[in-house]
């Protein structure tokens, strides 16, 4: 299980790229972070998330 913004998943073996295709989130408006690590764009196809990763995914909000 990975537990995605509190919310445990059972996406093991799936790379980040691939969980963001089934998601609403848009990729150039988000940052991911992996039990810590922030994970660089160019990077999501080869991240792969394993049993035990937190992720965290925060959307960037614009306005003012």
């Amino acid at each position: 299980m990975v537990k995605v913004n509190g919310k445990e998943m059972d996406i093991s073996g799936v790379t980040v790229s691939e969980y963001l295709a089934g998601t609403e989130y848009e990729p150039a408006r988000i940052a991911v972070e992996k039990n810590g690590d922030i994970v660089v764009k160019s990077s999501y196809d080869e991240t792969v998330l394993q049993d035990g990763d937190v992720v965290e995914i925060v959307s960037f909000v614009g306005g003012g």
